[in-house]
């Protein structure tokens, strides 16, 4: 260690060069893992919210809550418990019935007052539930975009005013912010037809799928992998960051070699002097460790400082225990990296060394 400090301490430039890499390559890490999380749970956010534990769809429903139709024929044998909740899903845009109108696309959620995401999961951060069908409560996010509890709105093309009475926390689903409203508004805004209860049914216990036999069932974890690009977003940000890891190595690998090429003669010193070869691969290790964590504290600081400054319309989520575990694999990547060199300092010749 005391070695590998010494020559990082002699060489501040070219070690600098290598911090700088690790630090800009683990900070990219960084923000794309929290970017993903962010995406993620901008899909899935009102599921978590509600406690969500099975789902309920339309066999003919392709997996997706918004394509489904639950009519009251397929719930003629069945009866509610306090557990499970009707939900109904379209896509509308609500605008803002003022002088400058202003225009957003968002999730509705229809739900029944009386069951049990209307009364116990549906978290405030401002304003109150709503007590009739003219009234909405729409997700937090829209008040960075300039809506405010008492705006009158319309959804879609309808004729009818709403009244924005709350705004309730993580209330994200298909990567759009949730409006909430009553199953009738939802009925109306999809044109349903009078046999029609809602899209699914959402229960925050595990139940078998012969709960409800006539609907396809879906464990949460299952409903949520078949999101609309969820797992495609998923897939594409994690092959970034093992492209990154790989990059890493590569670069840590490159930089020791041409390194330990350029001192082989202070090497060659050093094993005429009676210094195993055991001693300076353990330094080359040490290096290689000190200037992964040194870089990988440096992109930390980085995405603290890009996650302080992020506009809250950027979805960004950082989570500890992966950025730990993150950590840990650029550290022994870094190790991995060293081995390159080992071979050259196991075959130096003292000699051959000094005299070349």
């Amino acid at each position: 260690m005391f070695l590998a400090l010494k020559e990082i301490k002699h060489e501040k430039v070219r070690y600098g060069l290598i911090i700088a890499m690790i630090v800009m390559i683990s900070y990219l890490m960084f923000i794309l893992m929290g970017m993903m999380l962010g995406l993620a749970n901008e899909n899935k956010a009102a599921l978590t919210t509600w406690s969500a534990q099975t789902v309920f769809l339309n066999k003919n429903a392709n997996d997706n809550l918004g394509q489904s139709v639950i009519t009251k024929d397929q719930l003629a044998d069945h009866s509610l418990n306090k557990h499970e909740a009707l939900v109904g899903q379209t896509a509308t845009v609500m605008t803002r019935s003022k002088k400058k109108a202003h225009k957003e696309s968002v999730q509705f959620i229809g739900l029944d007052a009386g069951q049990y995401i209307a009364k116990d999961n549906m978290p405030l951060v401002a304003g109150r539930h709503a007590k009739n069908k003219h009234e909405l409560v729409a997700d937090e996010s829209l008040k960075v975009k300039g809506y405010q509890l008492g705006d009158k709105v319309k959804l879609n093309s309808t004729a009818e005013n709403y009244r924005l009475v709350g705004f309730a926390k993580d209330s994200q689903l298909n990567v759009a912010p949730v409006v909430y409203g009553r199953l009738s508004t939802w009925r109306e805004l999809r044109g349903a037809a009078p046999q029609v209860v809602a899209s699914g049914i959402i229960s925050n216990q595990r139940e078998g799928a012969s709960r409800f036999k006539e609907l396809a069932h879906y464990p949460i974890a299952k409903f949520i992998q078949k999101l609309p690009g969820y797992a495609a977003e998923n897939s594409t940000f994690m092959f970034m960051i093992g492209f990154l890891m790989v990059i890493s190595l590569v670069i840590i690998a490159v930089f020791l070699y041409i390194l330990t090429m350029q001192k082989m003669p202070n090497y060659a010193v050093l094993r005429a002097q009676g210094i195993s070869a055991r001693h300076l691969i353990g330094a080359t290790i040490d290096q290689a460790v000190i200037l992964t964590i040194t870089g990988i504290c440096g992109g930390l600081v980085l995405t603290l400082l890009t996650a302080w400054l992020m506009p809250m319309t950027v979805p960004l989520v950082l989570e500890w225990p992966l950025i730990g575990l993150i950590s840990i694999i650029l550290i022994l990547l870094g190790g991995i990296g060293a081995l390159l060199p080992v071979r050259m300092i196991m075959k130096v010749d003292p000699v051959r060394a000094l005299n070349s």
